[in-house]
């Protein structure tokens, strides 16, 4: 288990289609040329068009020429979206979190390709295969609403409480990847399957219910309709702008420390994409030293490249925000391999 040296990513949601998508196919058309479509978890794109993809995407318009085809969901949302499309591509770059990046790389949806910059990328923050690489960096965590509840749970244990009655609720496993990300966690933190899902089990008696969509929960805390919800340090910190009762904190388990994982935006190119070199040309600029030196100061999160170092106030409150979480790595192997099953127990234990 290591300290916390950088932060970093993720994130999840309903299908939102924010540009009208056409199968381009092919083409050679010039018009259809000049277009690149992404499928990608939410969490960059700013609620008010103030995000770090409204940035990086009309940036990278400007200077290539290239409209941006939008398309956000869920992790795995988008992910089984791309799967349905094998036969007929429609996506030429996909963005979304683990594990769900790895299962888009063993299901043969993503190819081969390093952006420019990749070099300087953390081994763990890209595939051996060079099928993705982390765009955007950022941790799990949870949200408190800081005027109902001004001190946030310190243990899992906690929030067990009968106050928390149809006051908590997280994102859906194997549909969010911050949902997914609540799993991983408590079979950390609990120390195996069968005790995390006990645990989940009790949960449930305040658990508000499903949600395919982790960022839709956060205003529901900072309203007060929630005390408690999942998420992750990049998307709550920057909904936190415009959402000031939002809290962010990290669960122990009774006797523990708060405890955290890296959960990166991950992007790859789509196999037989219909622009794949224009979806080159994105990734190449999304990874660029000045897209990353804006992750922090206009998207929250934290750069995927070791030689751009943050400096901006985001980039210091967010160091202070995770001094003293000590990170772990997930087997992402196992999880990629045992995802299904999982959830099952998940699904087994919650009645869900």
């Amino acid at each position: 288990m290591r300290t916390y040296a950088k932060p970093v990513a993720a994130v999840t949601g309903a299908l939102v289609l924010a540009a009208t998508l056409t199968a381009c196919g092919g083409s050679s058309d010039a018009a259809a040329e000049k277009v690149v479509t992404v499928y990608s978890a939410d969490g960059l794109k700013g609620e008010a068009g103030d995000g770090w993809y409204d940035k990086v995407f009309a940036d990278f318009e400007k200077q290539t020429g290239i409209k941006v085809k939008y398309v956000e969901g869920g992790s795995g949302e988008m992910v089984q979206r791309a799967l349905r499309e094998k036969s007929n591509t429609q996506a030429d770059v996909l963005v979304t979190l683990p594990p769900f990046i790895q299962q888009a790389g063993s299901k043969g949806l993503l190819t081969a390709y390093e952006p420019k910059g990749a070099d300087q990328v953390d081994g763990a923050d890209k595939s051996d295969d060079g099928t993705w690489t982390s765009v955007v960096n950022n941790y799990f965590g949870f949200v408190h609403n800081k005027k109902e509840l001004p001190a946030a749970p310190k243990t899992w244990e906690e929030l067990l409480d009968a106050k928390y009655k149809d006051k908590l609720q997280y994102s859906t496993p194997g549909v969010a990847g911050d949902g997914t990300a609540v799993l991983i966690k408590a079979m950390h933190d609990f120390g195996g399957k069968e005790p995390a899902m006990e645990y989940l089990k009790k949960l449930q008696a305040n658990n508000v219910g499903p949600s395919s969509s982790t960022s839709k929960l956060a205003p529901k805390v900072d309203k007060g309709e929630l005390l408690v919800a999942n998420g992750d340090v990049q998307m709550n910190f920057a909904q936190a702008k415009s959402m000031p009762n939002l809290g962010i904190w990290f669960p122990a388990k009774d006797g523990g420390k708060p405890t955290t994982f890296a959960l990166p935006y991950a992007a790859g190119l789509v196999d037989k994409a219909p622009h794949t070199e224009n979806g080159k040309k994105l990734l190449d600029f999304m990874l660029s030293e000045g897209a990353q030196r804006e992750v922090s100061a206009i998207g929250g999160g934290f750069p995927a490249r070791k030689d751009v170092k943050a400096t901006d106030a985001n980039a210091i409150e967010l160091a202070k925000l995770m001094e003293g979480v000590e990170v772990f790595e997930p087997d992402w192997a196992d999880i990629d391999k045992n995802l299904t099953a999982y959830v099952d127990a998940w699904k087994s234990a919650t009645g869900s």
